[in-house]
């Protein structure tokens, strides 16, 4: 069957609660209390979405998200009550596509479930037919190829996504908060989440990511990409 999102909790009441009012709001959901159990259910069902918790009794919602990203890229949004910057990192390095700390209000993770669901619904295009460039980057942003000196590069769709907004505005300094808005599209995303997104994008646009020459950032106030630095 087809859900529109898996949640992996082992708070039982709590799990079953989040499930039921996602599918009175039309979210189509389903949920499972352990690692085992998630993966089995996924060897049947598909998800667009996994809403995962990191601690599972025993087991660590770490280690399934390094599992899952081994056959599946689908958006797994982590959920949890550990919040220290180094379980946010973490989650973000690993494969995780956002985080989101417990408690939370059923409505703030609904609209938080909503707006991740609706940002991969579009499969991370920007909607625009145009190729862009800089240095020796091309980005195709209507078919999702990125290209570093004619070699093909594997860019997450929010990635893609992010590159393109940043591409399309080079040479000019992007808020922190106008990328929320027109990339993540929630105004619940944190800098951290930000941070780890941009990175990746050094890692693999740049030709030494500890010292980028074009993804640049102007403390206090957000990033710029230039396509002719001094």
């Amino acid at each position: 069957m087809n859900y529109d999102c898996l949640i992996v909790d082992d708070e039982v009441e709590l799990v079953e609660a989040t499930c039921e009012y996602f599918n009175l709001c039309e979210v189509r959901s389903a949920y499972v209390t352990s690692s085992e159990d998630c993966e089995r259910f996924l060897r049947d069902n598909e998800t667009k979405l996994i809403l995962l918790d990191i601690n599972l009794g025993e087991t660590s919602g770490f280690e399934l998200c390094k599992r899952l990203r081994q056959t599946t890229d689908v958006p797994i949004l982590f959920i949890s009550a550990r919040s220290s910057d180094d379980d946010v990192l973490i989650a973000l390095n690993i494969g995780g596509d956002d985080y989101i700390r417990k408690p939370y209000s059923l409505s703030i993770l609904l609209a938080k479930t909503k707006a991740v669901l609706k940002r991969y619904g579009s499969g991370g295009s920007s909607g625009s037919a145009e190729r862009l460039s800089y240095g020796n980057v091309t980005i195709d942003c209507q078919l999702g190829r990125v290209r570093v000196g004619g070699t093909e590069v594997k860019l997450k769709a929010l990635e893609l996504k992010l590159i393109c907004y940043l591409a399309r505005n080079r040479n000019r300094v992007v808020a922190k908060d106008e990328l929320f808005h027109n990339v993540w599209e929630d105004a619940f995303t944190g800098d951290g989440t930000l941070n780890v997104h941009i990175r990746h994008l050094r890692e693999k646009l740049e030709e030494n990511p500890n010292d980028p020459r074009y993804i640049k950032t102007v403390w206090g106030t957000g990033y710029i990409l230039e396509d002719n630095p001094s």
